[in-house]
């Protein structure tokens, strides 16, 4: 029988990726390649270069335990500084000769009999005992199918694909879209375009954004004394997860936290038409909390117009809206998302029975392995998301458990192991159950819910909770084969 040629195969060089590849280097584990779809490692922060992009997060939060960053400028990073600390991770760890940059992932079929993973890619077959699916839920651009949109003459492009050879100076511009992206990016290109019109389809909570610039003797401070960096990691990662009840225990109380979002939006916004406009409708935490203080300041620009009439039909040069106006672009923008449900299921992954991974439901052990699928996991795989605090501690959590997994079939010298399906399935009922009195199943429809209305995005519990159910590999839930 021949063995595969890797232990581990790694999907995507993201913050999730690199993570586990750091860990199963700490392991002892070496035999191992990450594929990365791109020329350039990085994930998100690689992909997204659209003006203003930034973490909403703090910086010193957003960052692995293992690999504490001094250095970082400012409270909330930019895109920058973020993609060169991915960088950072794989000089320090010695990623580089495990990297495959520009090979994409296209599949994978578990051979039974041997007990390993044939996996497909654009550079050709490999083999691997396991699998750690690293690759993100942001990584399949929306493109909405506008009428008419084939018949646009202008540049067209998404935000997380920006055209920076495009010149936006004396441009009409059109964006589609008012979410995480858009509202960064709105404020950096409206001074300098001819005029921008934003298409709303839903009003957005905004709050302030608390960013501040960390000075030369503030980051000396941190990078020489080890306590007062671990003091202030703690401080922020408190900071945000005393939010925690209002997502999941109490979220009633969510409405007095509307208070700062009115506030803010009054405050920046005189026109009362324009505030009606922005108010939103629903629950605010419901649909993710956006962090942003000039794109309100953005919007009452003379040369920007909100757009709440949906579109009816795109045309050469303009766009045509269902109350009959029609506003002329020269450039159209997509700030529209992603597909996260359909990531999960965006490669044939075939397990035991050539059962199609999440081709009928999105039911996951921990967020880390799926029954029918021996030796594969993931990181931060359904309902494993946040609304209030880092991914990068829960990331960690779920690298963790999956690092252990693979140690124990590597020093048990097992054939495979997979989640036991009732394991799962209590799991999963017990996940949705609480979930079900949380602000997510407020009744607004959001990308943490899949078409059916199920959220297969959140964890319904602190961060804390996600760690200590992913403290250890419980292999005693497990199909464990010899």
């Amino acid at each position: 029988m021949t063995a595969p040629q890797f232990e581990v195969v790694v999907i995507g060089s993201g913050f999730g990726g690199l993570c586990a590849a750091v860990k199963l280097k700490q392991a002892g584990i070496d035999n191992f390649v990450i594929l990365e779809k791109d020329a350039q490692f990085g994930g998100t922060w690689q992909v997204n270069t659209y003006p203003g992009c930034a973490v909403d997060i703090p910086s010193h939060v957003y960052s692995f335990s293992f690999a504490p960053n001094p250095d970082w400028t400012r409270r909330l990073a930019s895109q920058s500084e973020l993609l060169d600390y991915t960088r950072a991770i794989v000089r320090d760890f010695g990623l580089e000769p495990h990297l495959r940059l520009g090979v994409a992932y296209e599949g994978a079929q578990f051979e039974e009999e041997g007990g390993y993973w044939q996996v497909r890619t654009s550079a050709g077959p490999l083999s691997a005992k396991c699998v750690v699916s690293a690759l993100g839920a942001m990584n399949r651009a929306a493109i909405p199918a506008l009428p008419g949109i084939d018949a646009f003459t202008g540049t067209a492009f998404h935000s997380s694909r920006w055209k920076h050879d495009v010149d936006l100076r004396g441009k009409r511009v059109a964006v589609i879209g008012n979410g995480a992206s858009a509202i960064q990016f709105i404020p950096q290109i409206a001074p300098v375009v001819a005029q921008l019109d934003v298409y709303q389809r839903t009003a957005q909570w905004i709050v302030p954004r608390h960013d501040r610039a960390i000075g030369p003797r503030e980051r000396s401070l941190l990078a020489r004394v080890a306590p007062m960096r671990l003091l202030y990691r703690a401080f922020n990662y408190t900071l945000y997860e005393i939010n925690a009840p209002l997502y999941v225990f109490f979220p009633r109380l969510f409405r007095l936290a509307q208070a700062v979002g009115l506030r803010h939006l009054h405050r920046q916004v005189a026109d009362p038409q324009l505030r009606r406009q922005l108010t939103p409708d629903y629950t605010m935490g419901c649909k993710r909390v956006l962090v942003m203080s000039d794109y309100y300041p953005a919007l009452t620009r003379p040369n920007v117009s909100l757009v709440t009439s949906s579109v009816a039909q795109v045309r050469a040069n303009s766009i045509v809206c269902a109350d009959g106006s029609e506003r002329a672009a020269d450039v159209l923008i997509y700030a529209t998302g992603f597909h996260v449900g359909h990531a999960l299921a965006s490669v044939e992954v075939r397990g035991r029975g050539a059962r199609r991974l999440f081709e009928h439901d999105q039911d996951c052990y921990k967020g880390c392995a799926v029954a029918g699928f021996p030796n594969y996991f993931t990181v931060t795989g359904p309902n494993s998301g946040l609304g209030h605090n880092s991914m990068i501690y829960m990331i960690e959590s779920s690298v963790n458990y999956v690092v252990e997994a693979i140690k124990a079939i590597r020093a048990q010298g097992l054939h495979s192991v997979e989640v036991k399906a009732e394991v799962q399935r209590d799991f999963v009922a017990k996940v949705q159950r609480k979930l079900r009195g949380t602000i997510w199943n407020s009744g607004c429809k959001s990308w943490y819910l899949d078409g059916r209305g199920r959220n297969y995005a959140a964890w319904p519990g602190f961060t804390f909770t996600y760690r200590w159910a992913t403290r250890r590999f419980d292999i005693g839930n497990y199909v464990v084969r010899t």
